[in-house]
């Protein structure tokens, strides 16, 4: 399994250092257009190894040339938010990045599954796949496996358990239309409404969206790295075992909930193909008339890209 990652930037970097260290790719290409940057870091990686004890070799380059036949490609490449910048606000300048980006892919790496790491990413997830040319079931979005986490972390602050008794799920866009699921919440098997009243549960939600802000204006001159790069390491990591796990993924919709034509955040079956399959989960009312409004909002910022194309 060969895997590249675009972006050589604290979340590229991180995704790298994660993929190898789970040892399930022969080897990591990490590119990017700062000379020298990609390869002092793969030569820093590599120099774990003996320590680490994984034996995955890291490649950095420039040259997209040294991609050429890459199984899984994960782009990260883009501008990062500032403090009061929305994900929106990257659109333009990022829409030309990832544009570049998918067209180099799909010369060097045509067969490719890809995972968009990029924002404002439902948008670039749609970029991409229209400026590449590849199939809607191997480009998707990285978004609700991050935003699955942080919900799953404020519900365990919240009540005071490991944040590994907690099951959660989120879907919707990656930003103001996210969608956390609360009826989906279990912590140690039990229903998030049994522990918590709804106004309470409701500020966990409010808390989930605004994740990203808060760490953006808290680090003032970047955005999240750790989360998001473990979100992204994941899914590679169902994707390279061919596992047909299930995980919160922003992808093309074809008619489940009611929702076609659109990349949108929902659970989805992945393996080596990419989606296997959208999974429809029996959702309240409510939820899903969310789920329906965020699909309609992205629906509208997605025409906006083919402007950008």
């Amino acid at each position: 399994m060969k895997i590249t990652v675009v972006g050589a930037g604290k979340y590229g970097s991180t995704t790298v250092q994660r993929i190898a260290e789970k040892g399930f790719a022969d080897e990591v290409v990490m590119t990017d257009i700062v000379e020298g940057l990609p390869q002092g870091l793969a030569l820093d990686m590599n120099q774990s190894r003996p320590i680490e004890r994984f034996t995955t070799r890291v490649v950095g380059t420039n040259d997209y040339g040294d991609t050429a036949g890459s199984d899984l490609v994960i782009v990260t490449a883009g501008k990062p938010r500032k403090p009061g910048m929305s994900r929106m606000d990257l659109l333009s300048d990022n829409a030309q990045i990832v544009g570049g980006v998918a067209k180099e892919v799909a010369s060097s790496s045509p067969d490719a599954v890809v995972i968009v790491v990029s924002n404002p990413l439902d948008e670039m997830t749609a970029l991409f796949q229209r400026v590449s040319g590849f199939p809607p079931e191997r480009v998707m979005g990285q978004a609700g496996m991050l935003d699955t986490a942080r919900f799953a972390d404020k519900v365990a602050e919240r009540l005071g358990v490991s944040p590994l008794a907690v099951d959660a799920i989120t879907l919707g866009s990656h930003g103001d239309t996210m969608v956390p699921v609360p009826s989906k919440v279990t912590v140690d098997g039990k229903p998030l409404a049994e522990l918590l009243p709804d106004d309470e549960v409701e500020e966990l939600v409010q808390a989930t969206r605004d994740g990203g802000a808060e760490v953006v204006a808290l680090l003032k001159t970047g955005s999240a790295y750790y989360a998001p790069s473990s979100a992204a390491a994941r899914m590679a990591e169902a994707i390279a075992r061919d596992e047909g796990a299930v995980m919160p993924v922003c992808a093309w919709v074809t008619g489940q909930y009611g929702i076609a034509d659109v990349y949108l955040g929902v659970p989805a079956r992945l393996g080596r193909a990419g989606v296997q399959e959208v999974v429809e989960l029996d959702l309240t009312g409510s939820e899903l008339a969310n789920l329906r409004a965020a699909a309609e909002a992205v629906r509208t910022k997605q025409a906006d890209i083919d402007s950008l194309i």
